[in-house]
C-alpha cells in the first residue's frame, strides 16, 4: 500500500488535483489546466517528480479540447483492503494495450474483481477502450449474460469471482483473462495471467488515446429490477455533469470530506460515491470489498468516521433495527449527511432516522441511464416521502402518456434532461429510441409534481395499480404499511381475480421474533384502512421471510407478481 496525497482544487484551480506517492517520489496530475507551470511548482514544493498527466475530461473546458502531455506511467486505483482509505498507487496501464487494441479497435474489459482498481480502470479510459464493471459477487448465469451481451476483449477477474467466472467464459472463445487477488487459485487448466506479473511486463510510455467527451467510456448494467440487466453507455463527460450537479451542487462535498458508500461501484449510485465524487474534489473515500452485512458497516462508520454516508432505503430500515435492538453501539456523531436513492426512500423510515440520530436522510432518485441523482432533498428543505427538486444541471417534466404536461397534482410519466444521460443502450436499439425522445429520457416512473414545488415518487410505470378504476401507488400503501410496529418490510404488489379485476397484495416481512396470522393479517389492514381510503387497503396480506431484492437492493416486484397465494 502507498502513501498518498491528493491536493484538492482549492490550491490547483478548477476542477483538477493531483495525487503524489510521496514515499516513492511520484506523481500524477488528473486534468490539468491550460497553465501546467502551476502543477509543476506544487510538484516541486512537495519534492514530487512529475511523471503522468491522465486525462479522463474531468475538468470544466472539456468541450474546448485537452492538453496533450507525454505520458510516463499509467493511473489506477489500488487495492483497498479492508477499513482502509482509498490509496492511489503508480500501476500501469499499458497491459491493456495488446497488439490489435488501438485506438481505432475498441476494447471492452470485463472487470469482474470486488476491489477498486479492477472495477474501473482509468487506464482503460486512457486508451479508448471500454471498461464494463460488473457485480463480483454475481454467479454463473448473470457472468454469462455480461460477456454474452459485451463481448469484452479481456477480463480482469478476482479470485474470489472466479469459480462462478469461469463456466460462462468457457461458452465462447478463449479471450485473456487476468487474475487480481490469489493468483495462485486453482482455474481448472483454463491460462490466466496474473495481474502482478501483466502489470509488470508493461511499457514504459505510451500515448493516450485521440478521444473526445463525447466518445463512450465506460457501460454500466441496470440493476435487473425488471428482468434482464441492460447495459448503459457513458462518456467521458458524464461523470464530470453528475460531480458538478450533485457532489457539489447539492452535497457540497469537499476535500476534508470522507465518503462511504454501502452501494458498490458496479452500481452507478456507488460508482459516483466511492469513486470519482470524492476524487473530484480531492476527498477521501473508505471502500468495503466485503459482501454487505450491517453489523460489519456499523463497525467501520464508527471506526473510520465518514462524514457523508450513502445507502439505499432497506438499509437504513435495517441499521435501525439493529439500534433500536440494542444489539449494536451504533455511532453516526461524524456523518453530516445521509443520501438514501436506489428505491423511495419511505416517510417512516425518515422521521425513526432523524430521531434516532438527529440527520435527515436526503432522498433522491436516479438512474443508471442519468449515470446518478437527478432529482434530490436539500439538506434543511427535506419533505418526508418527496423526492425535492431537480438536481443543478437538469430538467425534469411530469406527461401524460401523450407526452403532454400534467397538471400539478396529478400523477404522470417522468421525464428527465441532463448532460449526463446515456448515450444508448448496448445493442437494443428499438429501446433506445422508445427511452430517448430526442434530449428528454423516459425514466419509466410515475411521479406528480405538488403545487409547492416538490416532487414526488409515485411508482414504476408497470408498478401502479388501477383499483376500482382509480390509481394506487403502492409506495403510498407501503408507506402505510410500514408504520405498523410489527412490519419491517413490505412490497404492495397487483393480482386479477377470476373476474380480470385488479386487487392489491401486501407482501409482509415481520420483525424478528414476529409470527404472521390472519389476526395479525386484519389488524394490519384495519391499520392501513385508518390511514388511506378504502379502494387503497390491501385485499390480501402474505407474510414472507424476506423479499426478493437486486444486489442493489432494489425489490424484484416482478418476482412477486408471479408468486401464487399458498
Amino acid at each position: 500500500m502507498y502513501t498518498v496525497e491528493a491536493v484538492p482544487a482549492s490550491e490547483l484551480g478548477n476542477s483538477s488535483f493531483l495525487v503524489a506517492d510521496t514515499d516513492r517520489g511520484v506523481g500524477f496530475v488528473v486534468d490539468p489546466l491550460r497553465d501546467i507551470e502551476r502543477y509543476v511548482q506544487l510538484a516541486s514544493k512537495l519534492n514530487i517528480k512529475l511523471t503522468h498527466s491522465l486525462d479522463t475530461h474531468l475538468h470544466n473546458d472539456f468541450v474546448s479540447g485537452r492538453r496533450e502531455l507525454a505520458a510516463e506511467a499509467g493511473a489506477n486505483i489500488d487495492e483497498l483492503e479492508p477499513g482502509h482509505d482509498l490509496t492511489i498507487g503508480n500501476l500501469t496501464v499499458h497491459a491493456i494495450h495488446t497488439p490489435g487494441h488501438t485506438p481505432e479497435h475498441k476494447s471492452y474489459l470485463v472487470t469482474a474483481g470486488g476491489k477498486a482498481r479492477d472495477l474501473f480502470s482509468g487506464g482503460a479510459v486512457m486508451l479508448g477502450a471500454i471498461a464494463v464493471p460488473v457485480n463480483p459477487f454475481a454467479h454463473a448465469a448473470d457472468y454469462h449474460h455480461y460477456l454474452e451481451n459485451s463481448e469484452p476483449r479481456a477480463a480482469i477477474v478476482h479470485s474470489e469471482a472466479l469459480q462462478e467466472f469461469l463456466p460462462a467464459s468457457s461458452e465462447r472463445a478463449q479471450m485473456p483473462i487476468v487474475l487480481v487477488g490469489d493468483e495462485e487459485i486453482e482455474t481448472g487448466g483454463v491460462t490466466c495471467a496474473k495481474w502482478s506479473v501483466w502489470t509488470g511486463a508493461s511499457s514504459e510510455r505510451l500515448a493516450p488515446a485521440a478521444t473526445s467527451a463525447h466518445d463512450p467510456a465506460f457501460f454500466l448494467y441496470t440493476s435487473g429490477s425488471g428482468g434482464k440487466p441492460k447495459a448503459a453507455v457513458h462518456r467521458h463527460a458524464d461523470m464530470l455533469v453528475t460531480s458538478q450537479g450533485f457532489a457539489r451542487g447539492v452535497l457540497d462535498l469537499h476535500e476534508e470530506d470522507v465518503t462511504f458508500s454501502v452501494s458498490k461501484l458496479f452500481f452507478a449510485y456507488g460508482l459516483g460515491n466511492g469513486m470519482y465524487f470524492p476524487l473530484s474534489v480531492g476527498a477521501r473515500t473508505v471502500l468495503n470489498p466485503e459482501r454487505t452485512k450491517v453489523d460489519r458497516v456499523i463497525e467501520m462508520v464508527t471506526r473510520y468516521r465518514p462524514t457523508v454516508f450513502f445507502a439505499v432505503p432497506t438499509f437504513y430500515a435495517a441499521v435501525l433495527r439493529a439500534a433500536e435492538a440494542e444489539r449494536d453501539h451504533v455511532d453516526f456523531s461524524s456523518v453530516r449527511q445521509c443520501v438514501s436513492a436506489g428505491e423511495a426512500l419511505p416517510a417512516e423510515i425518515f422521521e425513526r432516522w432523524k430521531k434516532r440520530f438527529g440527520l435527515e436522510i436526503l432522498d433522491g432518485i436516479g438512474s443508471t441511464e442519468m449515470l446518478h441523482m437527478f432529482i434530490s432533498s436539500r439538506p434543511g428543505k427535506c419533505k418526508p416521502g418527496s423526492c425535492g427538486f431537480p438536481v443543478p444541471g437538469y430538467d425534469a417534466k411530469i406527461v401524460d402518456d401523450a407526452g403532454e404536461p400534467a397538471p400539478d397534482g396529478e400523477i404522470g410519466n417522468l421525464w428527465v434532461r441532463g448532460g449526463s444521460a446515456f448515450a444508448e443502450y448496448w445493442r437494443i436499439p428499438e429501446l433506445t429510441a422508445r427511452t430517448k425522445r430526442g434530449e428528454w429520457v423516459v425514466t419509466g416512473d410515475k411521479f406528480l409534481h405538488e403545487p409547492d414545488g416538490y416532487y414526488q415518487y409515485c411508482g414504476r410505470a408497470d408498478d401502479m395499480l388501477k383499483v376500482a378504476g382509480m390509481w394506487v401507488s403502492p409506495v403510498e400503501v407501503e408507506n402505510a404499511l410500514l408504520g405498523h410496529p410489527l412490519v419491517a418490510e413490505c412490497a404492495v404488489v397487483g393480482e386479477m381475480d377470476a373476474r380480470g379485476l385488479t386487487y392489491s397484495v401486501a407482501h409482509v416481512v415481520l420483525r424478528a421474533e414476529n409470527a404472521g396470522s390472519q389476526e395479525l393479517a386484519a389488524e394490519i389492514c384495519a391499520h392501513v384502512k385508518a390511514r388511506l381510503v378504502s379502494y387503497k387497503v390491501p385485499r390480501e396480506v402474505r407474510f414472507c421471510s424476506e423479499l426478493p431484492k437486486t444486489v442493489t437492493g432494489k425489490i424484484q416486484r416482478f418476482l412477486l407478481r408471479k408468486k401464487k397465494s399458498i
